[in-house]
């Protein structure tokens, strides 16, 4: 019989707090540590900084994508602990694998090893807080959370340029050796908690369907942008992958232990939280995307002082998330608190849009810290809404979903807004300036389609502020319940 998990009293939630850190921070900080490396690991490999060498991301955005929902489940089957220590073994292992990788095969190879301890690692982290710290702190505690996440994208591609200029590309994975290490020793010491435990088989079948339909799903999005979305292996991928994605439900209402809780579905404040949570990636993640473009090839910045003038989106919502996470414990609402969060971002989206090829440090500066504020103020209390819409059993599945559509929603973004901007001609046009064979005209043109995918996301992200506000008046009932 499922017996409900209890929060964590005094320093103990904390020291589940520290183990949840080292995991979220190694995750996230692949995530972003390897891009700056990729011309360094071609030149290694002696092969062309496109096709093979995009695998090296790809691969771990694939394989983190495609488990993350069978993960969760598979922790409310056995618990969080085995769940969350195998993900530390993975990832640490395959780090170490990746450092010595002697081959572009192998290193792929490796890094969807990686991803698949980053899903067991992502799909368990949010479940785990939420059963550390009592509903009153839910919304604290993801926000803390939140500034994990936020430091790890940050610097990431500071720190692998440093690493990599001053050693080698392969020290950008063995850095993950002693933290997972540490993280294993203390979670040995720390996650001492008994976790609710779902009866029942794991369903293979539903599991392979999901993995192969956001597998392929996340694969068309990530190469649409570059090999075109009529492209015949692209909308193959794609059509594959829906076709997958639509046999999952009909498995599930065919076997006695589903791997998705559908049930989850019918419940108005976790689907909303859902669909504002993929929404505001949709809308937002494309700012980190395309902001480099407008800084190097029409300001003509040095890639350092791009990096640079962009640290205030993370820092800003390292800063904030805690705080909008404690408002909305305080108040027992988050209705308000992630529609008002994300219409402040799109405002931000919309300032963003309006910049000039003049436009001033200070300038795009300010519009960046708007978004980020924006974006922390929504991020915490939907993410405490999502989790904690979902009952204590089945909280597993409800991290995999909140860890699922951050992906999906990442994936579709650099897939819309790339399409967008190159549709309209600024890819063309930002590669001329850069290379100096452009003018005035294509400063025009290149601007027309920052403007255009900007301004794009801004209307997604007002969709998102009404996904927000269809949950209800009331969904603080549900969020504190459980």
């Amino acid at each position: 019989m499922t017996q409900p998990s209890h929060a964590l009293p005094g320093k103990n939630k904390w020291a589940v707090f520290a183990v949840v850190a080292i995991g979220v921070f190694m995750g996230t900080l692949d995530t972003s540590i390897v891009n700056i490396s990729l011309p360094s690991i071609a030149r290694d490999f002696g092969v062309s900084l496109n096709g093979a060498i995009e695998w090296i991301v790809i691969a771990y955005l694939v394989m983190t994508a495609a488990l993350l929902l069978s993960s969760g489940r598979l922790s409310d089957m056995v618990g969080r602990k085995p769940v969350w220590i195998a993900g530390l073994a993975i990832f640490t292992g395959s780090s170490a694998i990746c450092g010595a990788a002697p081959s572009l095969g192998i290193l792929i190879a490796s890094r969807a090893a990686q991803g698949v301890g980053g899903a067991l690692l992502f799909a368990t982290s949010p479940a785990l807080l939420t059963t550390a710290f009592p509903p009153e702190e839910r919304g604290r505690a993801l926000g803390m959370n939140a500034i994990i996440v936020a430091l790890g994208t940050s610097v990431g591609p500071t720190l692998g340029g440093v690493i990599t200029a001053s050693f080698s590309w392969r020290w950008i994975f063995y850095i993950n050796l002693p933290v997972g290490l540490v993280g294993l020793f203390l979670t040995t010491r720390v996650l001492h908690t008994h976790t609710a435990h779902h009866s029942g088989e794991f369903d293979p079948v539903g599991a392979l369907a999901l993995a192969l339909g956001l597998a392929l799903v996340v694969g068309a999005l990530s190469f649409g942008s570059e090999l075109g979305f009529t492209a015949p292996l692209i909308l193959s991928s794609g059509i594959v992958g829906i076709l997958f994605l639509c046999l999952v439900p009909l498995v599930e209402k065919r076997v006695p232990h589903p791997l998705i809780e559908l049930s989850l579905l019918r419940n108005r404040v976790f689907l909303s939280a859902n669909l504002s949570l993929i929404l505001s990636f949709l809308a937002l993640f494309a700012v980190g995307f395309i902001m480099p473009f407008y800084l190097e090839q029409v300001r003509g910045l040095p890639t350092e002082t791009a990096g640079l003038l962009l640290t205030p989106l993370p820092v800003s919502i390292a800063l904030i998330a805690p705080i909008s996470g404690h408002i909305a414990d305080k108040t027992r609402t988050t209705r308000w608190l992630a529609a008002g969060g994300l219409l402040v971002a799109c405002i931000g989206l919309v300032l963003l849009a309006l910049l000039r090829a003049d436009s001033t440090p200070l300038q795009i500066v300010v519009r960046l810290l708007v978004v980020g504020i924006g974006q922390a103020i929504f991020q915490s209390p939907n993410n405490s809404a999502l989790i904690g819409s979902a009952p204590a059993q089945a909280r597993g599945v409800a991290s995999g979903f909140l860890a699922t559509g951050r992906v999906v929603g990442q994936s579709m973004s650099v897939a819309v807004s790339g399409a967008v901007f190159a549709g309209l001609g600024g890819a063309a046009a930002g590669a001329a300036l850069q290379a100096g064979h452009g003018d005035a005209g294509a400063v025009d043109v290149f601007l027309a389609g920052f403007r255009t995918a900007l301004l794009v996301c801004a209307g997604i992200a007002l969709i998102g502020v009404a996904a927000s506000l269809i949950r209800g008046p009331d969904e603080h009932k549900t969020h504190v319940m459980r």
